[in-house]
């Protein structure tokens, strides 16, 4: 079994927006770490999940030692994500052939076939990622300079993980409640206070914020700080892991409270900046989120095709069902939609860090899209899936609750879904980004030239134009109103962006290679998420195997099958 074979969408995209050297040199570590993943990561997966990080504070000398042990599971797994396929450093440093760094879109590729086997790792390797792009940024000076070399590592002697601490019991989403105070210690800082939820607590670098001398009550009070987790000379900073978290899932990643002492700390930026700087960190994370949540959606369809194909229930196998069908062809739509999403956005990034202030807008805006509705729909794909399974899929001993109950992380951590949905309104009101991503998709729609999605593009030109108006209401509005009604928009939003990117790819492979398969998923999530016409997704099932398998579609066989257009 492999991964990256059982994926109908996934080669598709890549073909689509890598250059042939990127796919050249990414073919093979991808059908490698599609079997590894599925044969060898999953299972490990499985008894990571079932024997959880432990806290030992001291030694037996009575001495403060503050070690996590982990099983051997998940250490097999740290070293595969962080040495074998160095999924935290492929953003800073040539890797697997490339001498250069390649495009973000390979390790976001990468990570999302790893992410299928094992999610609660993902969080530490995602941060260690961002905390290196963020001093990257940032900071200044040879110890900084020194983190950054031992964060981008894969060598198991030199490498770093990376943290950040946010979270205090008073200030999750409002960070001006920050108490955690920064002294001033010569050239550099000591920090004290409780850090309520910190994840990866004995990482190597943390990134934190903390109040310094003379700032004010806002945000702008509050600066950035690297955390290291010994000091220049070799000793334990000054700082304590109180517990361990008691968590619904990532069971095998640590999270804890941690309480500061006087802990050794070297600034990062400006200190005014404090929190604009954490936030680079913070979107990097939010973008990580959503290509989480879809790998979840993946692997728990993957575990729901299987599992229909098998079962037999009163002489048929459940995958012969039209009802069993028509709920999983919406579920694979959602799942290609989603990667549609993270592709697009991992492709912007790229450009709006080359220098394209356009794709930077986008990208500022596409992030918290991204997040609010991908983990949102990764509860409900998982739930779903869970269910297709049975009893057996409420019985821990098999995959699916384990991937329910990491589903719900995505639309908690690094904001929950209201957190983000005010983002998405704080870009509208910046830049007008419901007006830029509006142009930019129905560019995209104009310039198709597929006349079996007609009917289709028709209908998301209208959309496009309503939904324009609706933001423009919404920014007119009254604070309140539009901050009652951005939650629902942002949905919409996110929807029409991922259809128009389906119908988008879907002209590119029946183009390119002569297959209609992605137009059959496109026309599937359009009529089920954004025109909600059951009737049209269900005189889609007589493609069903060929939409969830990916198997080539004649432009005859789907001329001969082609809904009536949508209303």
């Amino acid at each position: 079994m492999n991964y990256v074979d059982l994926d109908p969408a996934l080669n598709p995209l890549i073909k689509s927006y890598l250059e042939p050297a990127d796919r050249k040199r990414l073919a093979p570590v991808l059908t490698v770490l599609g079997a590894d993943a599925a044969q060898r990561l999953a299972p490990l997966a499985d008894v990571a999940d079932k024997n959880p990080p432990t806290l030992a504070q001291f030694d037996r000398e009575g001495d403060r030692v503050d070690e996590i042990d982990y099983h051997a599971s998940y250490q097999e797994l740290q070293r595969a994500a962080y040495e074998e396929y160095g999924l935290s450093a492929l953003s800073h440093r040539g890797m697997h052939g490339w001498d250069d760094v390649p495009p973000h879109l390979v390790k976001y590729i990468l990570s999302y076939v790893f992410v299928q086997a094992e999610f609660g790792l993902a969080c530490p390797v995602s941060m260690t990622d961002a905390a290196a792009r963020t001093l990257r940024k940032f900071g200044e000076g040879e110890e900084i300079a020194e983190a950054i070399d031992r964060l981008i590592s894969a060598d198991p002697d030199q490498r770093f993980t990376g943290a950040m601490f946010m979270t205090e019991i008073q200030a999750g989403t409002d960070i001006a409640q920050t108490e955690t105070v920064a002294e001033s210690d010569g050239e550099n800082w000591k920090l004290s206070g409780r850090k309520w939820f910190a994840s990866n607590p004995d990482a190597d670098i943390i990134l934190t914020l903390a109040r310094y001398p003379g700032g004010d009550d806002s945000t702008r009070g509050v600066g950035l700080f690297m955390l290291p987790k010994h000091r220049p000379d070799g000793s334990k900073n000054s700082y304590v892991i109180d517990r361990l978290k008691d968590k619904l899932g990532t069971r095998s990643m640590p999270s804890g409270e941690v309480t500061l002492d006087g802990a050794y700390a070297v600034q990062v930026g400006e200190l005014d900046r404090g929190f604009r700087q954490m936030a680079e960190m913070v979107n990097t994370s939010r973008l990580s989120n959503a290509m989480r949540s879809t790998a979840l959606m993946r692997r728990s369809l993957n575990e729901a095709l299987a599992h229909a194909r098998k079962r037999v229930v009163f002489g048929k196998t459940l995958i012969e069902a039209p009802l069993m069908r028509m709920t999983l062809l919406p579920l694979q739509a959602e799942a290609e939609a989603a990667l549609g999403l993270v592709f697009y956005a991992g492709d912007m990034l790229q450009r709006g860090d080359a220098g394209d202030a356009e794709a930077a807008a986008q990208i500022r805006v596409l992030t918290p899209l991204a997040k609010h509705y991908i983990c949102k729909r990764a509860r409900f794909v998982t739930g779903e899936t869970m269910e297709v399974r049975g009893g057996r899929g409420y019985i821990e001993e098999w995959p699916d609750a384990r991937l329910v109950r990491d589903s719900h992380l995505g639309s908690i951590w690094e904001g929950s879904s209201n957190v983000i949905a005010l983002d998405v309104l704080r870009c509208m009101r910046k830049q007008d980004t419901h007006r830029l991503l509006a142009q930019t998709m129905s560019g995209k729609l104009d310039s198709l030239t597929l006349a079996e999605a007609g009917p289709e593009v028709r209908e998301l030109l209208d959309r496009w134009s309503a939904i324009v108006a609706r933001g423009d209401g919404l920014l007119s509005a009254e604070k309140p109103v539009a901050e009652a009604l951005i939650g629902n928009y942002a949905d919409e939003l996110a929807q029409l962006i991922m259809g128009t990117l389906l119908l988008e790819q879907a002209e590119a492979e029946a183009t390119r290679d002569e297959d209609y398969r992605k137009l059959l998923a496109a026309k599937a999530f359009i009529a089920a998420n954004i025109v909600r016409d059951d009737t049209t997704v269900a005189r889609l099932l007589p493609h069903f195997e060929d939409i969830v398998d990916g198997t080539r579609v004649s432009r005859d066989s789907v001329a001969a099958s082609t809904p009536t257009p949508v209303a």
